[in-house]
């Protein structure tokens, strides 16, 4: 349970209610916004299924925040009793993350939340030391993986609650495809099997496509929501690398 940890004039740090209701700030500030300061009780996540479910998400561009937005959505989905599930290309790893990064443990502590990572180790194209036909036999098997878990999402009652901890071979109410469309603009996977993908998923299923920095013009008229994250300064740029927490 989150706490608010504003300190009372007493000294007494912690501002929760003993019959459980909302807790309400004692800085005026937060007291003029529009939830007056009152922190929320949160609820119990139990199984439920998603009203508004159906449309397709494209997530691209040279700034960082794509998989994190995608992240964020299946944690806000999860959040509200929804099965999550998160297919994973290219990202096998590199000797600048960890091979347990702060999001999968995450994930296993939500609910309704898993994952899988089919990516090879290192990056296609960046003389890193792995084989970029490597590369392409994972990317391609990692498709045919999200095949598998589309076409179990249609074979579900997706207007239904699904077991928050069932197989996501027997459905799940949103999809996220972290790097796929990094993998097509690789060459790794096709744009029209992408295409192809989100044109047979079921009309329930929320599917997320990250990844490219290049404009995925194949999916206009496609995806219901395209968002470009561009880049106006990096810390990449300067030399530094990934940092726990941030990028892993």
């Amino acid at each position: 349970m989150t706490h608010d940890d504003t300190t009372r004039d007493d000294g007494d740090s912690d501002d929760e209610s003993t019959d459980g209701a909302p807790t309400e700030s004692d800085d005026p500030a937060a007291a003029r916004t529009p939830g007056g300061g009152t922190a929320p009780e949160p609820q119990p996540i139990e199984p439920s299924a998603p009203a508004e479910f159906g449309l397709v998400q494209a997530w691209w561009g040279d700034g960082k925040g794509k998989t994190t937005a995608a992240m964020g959505m299946g944690f806000r989905a999860a959040g509200h009793g929804y099965r999550v599930h998160m297919l994973q290309f290219m990202k096998g790893g590199a000797d600048s993350v960890e091979g347990v990064r702060g999001e999968y443990n995450a994930i296993a502590a939500m609910p309704g939340f898993s994952y899988e990572n089919a990516g090879h180790y290192g990056w296609h194209g960046l003389l890193d030391g792995s084989a970029d036909d490597e590369h392409e036999a994972k990317a391609s098997a990692a498709f045919e993986r999200a095949e598998t878990l589309v076409a179990g999402a249609a074979n579900a009652d997706l207007t239904d609650a699904l077991p928050l901890d069932g197989d996501p071979d027997d459905g799940v109410h949103m999809l996220i495809l972290d790097e796929v469309l990094y993998a097509a603009d690789r060459g790794l996977v096709d744009p029209e099997e992408i295409v192809a993908l989100a044109a047979s998923k079921p009309e329930g299923l929320e599917l997320v496509l990250t990844g490219s920095h290049a404009e995925p013009a194949y999916l206009e008229g496609v995806a219901d929501l395209i968002t470009n994250v561009r880049k106006e300064a990096h810390p990449f740029d300067a030399g530094h690398r990934a940092r726990r927490g941030t990028e892993y």
